[in-house]
């Protein structure tokens, strides 16, 4: 008994001393102080005059610039305190553009403008300054209207011409019925440089002009098939020496008429509701575009009767070589031939010595020379006119 009384006193002292001791305490981790994010960034902003201010956060930047299609010397850009470069335009005429920032040499989308430009090469966004809302003029041809509109189908096959995956669009006019009877004429439409098949439609704005001159009864209902343009994919190559080196340059137009003429062109006729025969085709495209149009329709005038070349770039001077067999007898197969540059194209010259060579061989033909650089500001005009000339 005695023993027993020892140990309740212990253990009763033990449970008072555990009662006055204070229980440890945890430390508690500190609140993450709150950091409010910055202000989001508006660019581009058009203002009520037709000026655009751009803005960039770039708070580590040095150099800041802005290019823009259709402006002669790129913006230079200034910080605020915050870190915010930002430059205004002069006034700018209603259209699309597409500009670009060059921060400390490297060129960059717009971040936060979420309208990018496709393409294999180059980084750039899109601006549409538009007409003024009150009293606005009509819209432009590539803009939209309230007209009944096309659709734009994609395609994807395997060339064996070229050993890839590739694709075309296609551009059925509206009314077009798949199970109906009325056949159409088609354009095929070619890009250029760098652009990728989806060009004509994404920046070129092709199916909206068509919709447009369709509805005023300024053109003919139409497909438009745009392809991929690359006979030589590996022209996109950095180091690929295109429009340097003769052999890959060929070897790049080559191909790319195989691949039309034997593997776009059967696709189209055996899917699409379409006239085949010469006089309802043409071929039109844009800087390599209206290379590869004039080297394959002038070489092909069984396949084309309307040909058009819009700023064309990537012939050689020796004309003889690249149309071998083109005489005036050309005539009598020829539709329209139309030529195309902007005065302030660098390929001006190319296409003034072209256009002198088919004089002198009198081949019958369009001389076109418009306001403007090596940009789409002049390719969507040159499609807008020479659309209303074809299959008339």
């Amino acid at each position: 008994m005695k023993l027993m009384r020892v140990v309740s006193v212990i253990l009763f002292a033990g449970a008072s001393v555990c009662a006055q001791t204070p229980p440890i305490q945890k430390p508690q981790p500190q609140a993450a102080a709150t950091q409010t994010p910055p202000a989001p960034v508006v660019s581009p902003e058009v203002l009520a005059d037709h000026r655009v201010t751009f803005r960039l956060r770039a708070p580590n930047a040095k150099e800041v610039s802005v290019e823009i299609d259709g402006v002669g010397k790129p913006l230079a850009m200034q910080k605020d305190g915050e870190g915010i470069w930002s430059a205004t335009s002069e006034p700018l005429a209603p259209d699309y553009y597409g500009y670009s920032f060059v921060v400390d040499g490297v060129t960059m989308f717009d971040p936060s403008n979420s309208a990018a430009i496709p393409n294999f090469l180059y980084r750039a966004s899109e601006l549409h300054v538009p007409p003024e809302s009150a009293n606005a003029a009509a819209p432009l041809p590539w803009e939209m209207a309230d007209v009944p509109h096309g659709e734009i189908h994609h395609h994807f096959y395997r060339s064996k011409v070229v050993g890839d995956e590739r694709g075309y669009f296609v551009y059925t006019p509206p009314g077009y019925n798949p199970r109906g009877k009325q056949t159409y004429p088609v354009l095929y439409l070619l890009h250029g440089y760098s652009d990728d098949a989806s060009a004509w439609t994404a920046v070129g704005r092709a199916n909206v002009i068509l919709d447009n001159l369709i509805a005023r009864g300024k053109a003919k209902p139409m497909l438009i098939v745009m392809p991929l343009g690359y006979g030589a994919p590996e022209v996109l190559a950095p180091d690929s020496g295109v429009f340097h080196d003769p052999g890959i340059t060929q070897r790049n137009f080559d191909r790319f008429r195989e691949a039309l003429l034997t593997e776009v062109i059967p696709r189209v006729e055996a899917e699409y509701l379409v006239m085949k025969n010469r006089d309802s085709r043409a071929i039109a495209g844009l800087s390599m575009g209206g290379a590869e149009s004039l080297l394959t329709g002038l070489n092909t005038l069984n396949e084309f009767a309307w040909i058009g070349a819009f700023s064309s770039g990537g012939l050689t001077p020796e004309f003889d070589k690249e149309f071998p067999s083109l005489d005036a007898g050309a005539n009598k197969q020829l539709r329209l031939l139309w030529i195309a540059c902007g005065t302030d194209d660098r390929l001006i010259e190319l296409n003034r010595t072209l256009r002198a060579w088919l004089a002198s061989k009198g081949i019958h033909h369009v001389d076109i020379e418009t306001a403007g650089a090596h940009t789409w500001l002049v390719w969507r005009r040159n499609l807008t006119e020479f659309a209303q000339l074809l299959f008339q």
